[in-house]
C-alpha cells in the first residue's frame, strides 16, 4: 500500500437511490495509469446521458483525470483525505458518508470511480450501469470489486459491435440489486 492509498469507510445505512456506473473489461479492469482503460465515444456520450442533472461521487484522482476539471450539469462531489484540497466547481468531503450527505440534486447518486470508491460503496448500491468491453487489457492497474452475480438481476443488456469510432465491441448492461 502506497502513500496515496486511502481507506475509505462507509459506515452509513444504505440511502436509497445508489448506483454505480463504470466501464469494465471482462477481466474486471476498469483503468490503467489513473485513467480509462481506453476511449470509447459511445460510452462518455452513454455516461453524460445518464449522469446529466444527477450528483456524482468521485475519488480525487478521478477528478483530476477529468481535462476540463469538473463535470458540467452535475454535482461533483470529490473525497479526499487532503484537508486542503480545493478544487473549482466540486464539493469537497472526506468519506463516503459526508458525500452521500453533501449530495443535492434530484434522483440517483452515481458513484463514478474509482476502484477505492467502488470498493467502499459496492455494498449500497443498487443500480449498477455497466460498460462491458468486450476486451483485456494487460497494462491495467485497476478493477472493480467483484460482484455475486446471484445479487443482481440483469434489466438489459444493449449489445455493439466495434466501429470505426469505438476500437472494442462493448454492451451495456443495467443490473439492479435483488432484495
Amino acid at each position: 500500500m502506497n502513500s496515496d492509498t486511502v481507506q475509505y469507510a462507509a459506515t452509513q445505512s444504505r440511502p436509497a437511490g445508489i448506483a454505480a456506473i463504470v466501464v469494465v473489461a471482462q477481466d474486471g479492469a476498469i483503468g490503467r495509469d489513473g485513467d480509462l482503460l481506453c476511449h470509447l465515444p459511445a460510452d462518455l456520450k452513454h455516461f453524460k446521458n445518464l449522469t446529466m442533472g444527477h450528483s456524482i461521487v468521485m475519488g480525487r484522482r478521478t477528478f483530476e483525470s477529468f481535462p476540463k476539471g469538473a463535470l458540467p450539469g452535475r454535482q461533483n462531489i470529490v473525497i479526499t483525505h487532503n484537508k486542503h484540497y480545493h478544487p473549482q466547481g466540486v464539493t469537497v468531503v472526506h468519506s463516503v458518508d459526508e458525500a452521500l450527505q453533501a449530495a443535492t440534486m434530484p434522483g440517483e447518486i452515481f458513484i463514478i470511480g474509482g476502484a477505492q470508491i467502488y470498493a467502499a460503496t459496492i455494498d449500497m448500491v443498487q443500480t449498477l450501469h455497466l460498460t462491458r468491453l468486450h476486451a483485456t487489457f494487460d497494462e491495467a492497474d485497476a478493477f472493480f470489486p467483484a460482484i455475486n452475480p446471484d445479487e443482481w438481476q440483469q434489466l438489459n443488456c444493449e449489445r455493439h459491435d466495434a466501429d470505426e469510432r469505438n476500437p472494442y465491441a462493448y454492451d451495456f448492461v443495467t443490473l439492479v440489486r435483488k432484495s
